[in-house]
């Protein structure tokens, strides 16, 4: 029997190979009629043989113009200069900053118990440094040790900047010998979610793709807060690209209960600040991203209003919706640390500068405070909401039942905007296929997420912005009648609804429930009317003292 020879099998193969291969170049660069009528079926749109073959040309010129682009590179931090402003038009911004005059409380006792140090404000910590109970390396130390002791239990840790933060204490030390004095937040430790870039260390983003990514700035927020005297001792955990609470350190866990997560996707910077590892942290939100955690792990978070912070040297996800503020345990600190940070480079150009002035002894009963009657009037007589209620009206905050407008499809516009700006932010990493090295490959994960989202068809992105803004129209006339507006804080759409407004949010930690987890609520406030809403959070902490309540295995 004839055998060919190897070689000649091989050559056979060979050229079956190259036939397929071909055959499946020109299958890929074909368009024809019967291809965009298929797609036509992803955009809610059809069209007849003659205006699909009409259509052929034009789509392989934009196809090829597509190409062009793709010869380019996009880094994740080239802006989209298509600025959203949350501002309708004869909208102002007062822009008259008056001094705060922050109570830096004297005599304050060091803790009986060393332990207790990690649950002091930042107010407290202040007053300690300055009567010299304590020093700022003796206080980056302390926050340290529990940073490497309790960090993987909650897997809230992704660096300690040991380096760094010894440095910045020692300076701060050095500032208080020479009568030096930066404000409240000097010597004071903190962390960042780690999509902040810090010159010297790794900036992760969560995820393995960029674990040893190195970015050769400082962001604008942690220069603030350098300014200010601050000690960076931690970048703390995110979900993977900013979503949810799982990275490549694992899953963040809840410090009320380990066994589950701590949301996300600001996931370390609220599991670290309610555990006591850090005073206070940085989180970001585009949407529900420091609202969620702080719930979840019974954290103050306040999400400002949009363009309120400069974004520079923070990961972009979606341009028109990222947000940077403070996770902290009480609305003062919230406020203390918004007073740092808040403003512009000028590098931000959706970002601007606004008063924030904030008043520590506000007369609250003057400001003026509804409540989403159709998502709270139903509940039960002892639901959580209705005792925060019960507190403010003990505080001489008269509640003004009104109906909240919960019948534009937020959630639809939102998603279709965070879906599109995201896939554009990471199309490197889509296009290079690196997304497969991520973590998490769940449908509805980013990598899938940013797959699906390029098939969004511009025309629709752009409509979904327009609409945003008839719903701003419609909205921000309503929402702008109130200091504060109290919401169940997952209720309706709302938190979907004030991401696409810009409208500034404090999620307030009030009570527990049965299985001893967090509950909150939410206070939503005026165009950069931050300020009316972090009164009003701190005085009704001071009267529930929920805030006095901590994780009791991190109380050791």
């Amino acid at each position: 029997m004839f055998k060919p020879a190897l070689p000649y099998r091989w050559l056979m193969i060979t050229l079956l190979m190259c036939i397929t291969i071909q055959a499946l170049g020109q299958q890929k660069d074909s368009i024809d009629v019967s291809t965009i009528q298929t797609a036509a079926t992803l955009i809610d749109m059809s069209f007849s043989p003659a205006e699909a073959d009409s259509m052929i040309d034009g789509l392989k010129d934009y196809r090829n113009d597509y190409g062009i682009f793709h010869q380019h590179n996009l880094p994740n931090n080239s802006p989209l200069p298509l600025w959203f402003d949350p501002l309708l038009p004869g909208m102002q911004v007062d822009q008259k900053q008056e001094p705060i005059h922050w109570i830096i409380p004297k005599n304050v006792p060091m803790p009986a118990h060393r332990a207790d140090l990690a649950y002091y404000s930042i107010l407290q910590l202040a007053g300690l440094l300055r009567e010299k109970k304590i020093s700022s390396v003796e206080l980056t130390q302390f926050f340290i040790g529990r940073l490497k002791k309790y960090g993987p239990i909650l897997h809230c840790v992704v660096s300690i900047p040991e380096d760094i933060a010894m440095a910045q204490a020692r300076q701060a030390d050095a500032d208080f010998a020479r009568g030096i004095d930066r404000g409240p937040l000097q010597g004071i430790p903190f962390g960042v979610k780690d999509l902040f870039a810090v010159k010297g260390t790794y900036t992760t983003w969560g995820t393995p793709p960029y674990r040893n990514q190195r970015i050769d700035e400082t962001a604008f927020v942690v220069k603030q807060l350098e300014k200010a005297g601050a000690v960076l001792v931690a970048k703390l955990s995110l979900g993977e690209l900013a979503m949810d609470d799982v990275w490549f350190g694992g899953l963040t866990r809840n410090p009320w209960d380990t066994a589950q997560g701590s949301s996300g996707s600001s996931a370390g910077s609220a599991s670290a600040t309610v555990a006591g590892l850090v005073p206070f942290a940085l989180g970001t939100e585009t949407w529900g991203s420091i609202v969620s955690p702080s719930t979840v792990c019974g954290a103050l978070g306040l999400r400002p209003t949009f363009g309120s912070v400069s974004r520079t040297g923070a990961m972009t996800l979606a341009w028109s919706s990222d947000k940077i503020g403070p996770i902290c345990r009480t609305a003062e600190d919230a406020a203390i640390v918004f007073a740092a940070i808040h403003g512009t480079d000028g590098q931000d150009a959706a970002a601007r500068f606004a008063a924030f002035n904030y008043h520590p002894q506000a007369d609250i009963r003057k400001l003026k405070v509804a409540y989403a009657s159709n998502f709270i009037d139903t509940l039960p007589t002892n639901h959580h909401i209705k005792q925060a209620m019960q507190v403010f009206q003990e505080l001489g905050v008269k509640l003004i039942p009104i109906v909240f407008p919960d019948t534009f499809p937020a959630n639809a516009i939102l998603s279709v905007i965070v879906g599109a700006e995201s896939a554009a932010a990471f199309d490197p990493l889509t296009r290079s296929h690196r997304d497969s090295l991520m973590v998490q490959q769940r449908k509805y994960s980013w990598p899938n997420q940013f797959r699906t989202s390029r098939f969004i068809p511009a025309v629709e992105y752009l409509n979904a912005q327009r609409l945003r803004y008839q719903i701003m129209e419609k909205v921000d006339p309503f929402l702008e009648q109130y200091d504060a507006i109290l919401v169940p804080t997952f209720a309706g759409q709302q938190l979907a609804l004030t991401n696409l407004t810009g409208h500034p949010v404090v999620s307030v930690p009030d009570g527990f429930r049965k299985n001893g987890t967090p509950t909150s609520f939410t206070l939503i406030g005026r165009l950069f009317g931050e300020a009316a809403i972090l009164e009003l959070a701190q005085q009704y902490q001071l009267k529930s003292k929920w805030y006095l309540q901590h994780p009791p295995i991190f109380n050791r």
